[in-house]
């Protein structure tokens, strides 16, 4: 059990979704104590500590629960001035982890910042992310003038810490939790701003191969934990019940999975405010407005386009999956193109992106809203219009006015 946890909120935190959680990244030089900054917040042995260089070669990920932030996970990299071949590669996975996360801790031991160290802090701004200046060892030296005029000059937070003796463990901890922005801090709404203490909401989950066996999909069981957290009245219906569940209530928003959206539009009434899981997961972990207009791009697409299915999750592919075979037939079947769809999963993502016609992301139900930003702020950058499965599916449908509709009027805005 990590020290200064007690056993419910420990089991909170792993049970915690991973997209769900606050993803820091500890980066920097080898042996500048990384893996030893790591175990001195998590108060226990995560990482192997060593004075030989580059005893960290894959990310070490480690989960605990940082309050105010809730749960969040660490990542031990390896350094990023290791060198060789398989060093590179080091380097090139440490840079995946970096682009995933929310916040950088740059760790630096007695030899001060290097021009390596420099060149990462400008990256790690580029990318918008909150970092922090780690000077390490201090039961051994003191920060470098230089170093600190550099922090200062650049506005740049810093904290001096010794992982050998703990030294600063809770500031550096409090600086963590006062360097991320504010959202991180607040409950997160996925549909909660659409509906009252003591409305309805009427779920529509089809049961179909895709579905696993005995339970529902993450999207799904958030948006019925939120109803609940917000004392709304939650109710579950296939599709082909959802004409006698109407008769039975008005609810005050009905959340359809889209694939029977169309379907679930005709049967109902204007009245009652629709739309479907990945529409909100859009809004919860990205760029509904972007999303919506990238959606567009499906009547521009012409023969021998490519078109990107980028999956957050590996899974097993069933006959008639989502993204590698409802979505290509559905947009065949609308546009009448001969088009060619590329399908990547978890953190891979093309750095051609220019080849694209349109990416098209899963509701990356598996993502931090941080790494879904950056997808599609490199979309953006490159010219390249992105969307998502259930929003692409509303558009080919013809209920994407529909399925938007409810956000117009919504306190949080797509």
């Amino acid at each position: 059990m990590c020290q200064g946890i007690n056993p419910q909120e420990h089991s909170q935190n792993q049970s915690a979704p991973r997209g769900m959680r606050y993803h820091i990244a500890l980066v920097g030089r080898r042996n500048a104590g990384k893996s030893s900054l790591l175990n001195m917040i998590a108060g226990q042995q995560i990482s192997i500590v060593s004075d030989i260089k580059g005893t960290t070669t894959d990310a070490v990920a480690k989960a605990y629960e940082l309050q105010p932030l809730g749960p969040v996970t660490f990542y031990d990299t390896a350094g990023i001035d290791d060198d060789g071949e398989l060093g590179a590669m080091r380097v090139k996975a440490t840079r995946k982890v970096l682009f995933r996360s929310d916040m950088a801790l740059l760790v630096v031991d007695e030899q001060g910042l290097y021009p390596s160290d420099i060149a990462l802090v400008n990256e790690i701004r580029q990318m918008r992310m909150p970092i922090l200046v780690v000077f390490n060892k201090a039961d051994i030296c003191t920060p470098k003038a230089e170093n600190i005029a550099f922090c200062q000059q650049q506005s740049l937070p810093f904290i001096v810490v010794s992982a050998t003796t703990g030294l600063a463990t809770k500031m550096l901890k409090q600086q963590i939790i006062d360097l991320a922005p504010a959202e991180y801090k607040q409950e997160p709404l996925l549909a909660g701003d659409l509906y009252q203490s003591g409305d309805v909401i009427l779920c529509v989950v089809p049961i179909d191969m895709a579905a696993p066996k005995g339970r529902l999909i993450l999207p799904q069981v958030q948006i019925l934990r939120e109803a609940l957290d917000r004392s709304a009245i939650a109710m579950v219906v296939k599709e082909t019940e959802l004409e006698k569940a109407l008769s039975v209530v008005t609810p005050k928003l009905v959340v359809s999975d889209a694939q029977v959206i169309k379907q679930v539009a005709a049967l109902v009434p204007a009245s009652i405010p629709l739309t479907t899981f990945s529409t909100l997961f859009a809004r919860f972990k990205g760029d509904l407005t972007t999303l919506a207009v990238g959606a567009e791009a499906l009547d521009q697409l012409q023969d021998g386009d490519k078109v990107l299915i980028a999956e957050a999750c590996s899974h097993n592919v069933q006959e008639d999956d989502i993204g590698r075979v409802k979505l290509p037939r559905w947009i065949n079947s609308y546009t009448g193109k001969q088009l060619e769809f590329i399908v990547t999963s978890c953190h891979d993502f093309p750095d051609d992106l220019e080849q694209y016609a349109l990416v098209i992301h899963c509701g990356a139900c598996m993502f931090n809203r941080n790494e879904m930003l950056r997808r599609i702020h490199e979309c953006q950058r490159r010219c390249v219009p992105i969307t998502n499965y259930g929003v692409a599916i509303s558009k080919l449908q013809g209920v994407l006015p529909r399925v938007l509709a409810p956000f117009n009027s919504s306190p949080q805005q797509y």
